[in-house]
């Protein structure tokens, strides 16, 4: 069973509201520094983000895998999360 990210989600109904915010400050006109200070922010909150839910997969569902004595399951998860940093770089 995947585990809830009920808290990522309320993270992300607040990002959500900073992009409207951005949107808003463009259609104003603001300063670019303004507009970039809050586009840091997002991205900053983006970032914390994924590292719950990456740490909540590691928890759970790589974990799971691993203990599950499963060992192409767990091969797959370890598969799974080097490929998604491969594409980071």
């Amino acid at each position: 069973m995947h585990p809830s990210h009920e808290d990522q989600l309320l993270r992300l109904k607040k990002v959500e509201g900073q992009v409207r915010g951005i949107q808003t400050m463009i259609e104003e006109r603001r300063y670019c520094m303004d507009l970039l200070s809050q586009i840091r922010a997002v991205t900053g909150a983006l970032r914390k983000i994924e590292s719950g839910i990456l740490e909540s997969h590691l928890q759970h569902c790589v974990n799971d895998a691993i203990t599950s004595k499963n060992k192409k399951n767990a091969e797959l998860k370890i598969k799974e999360i080097t490929q998604l940093f491969e594409k980071i770089r």
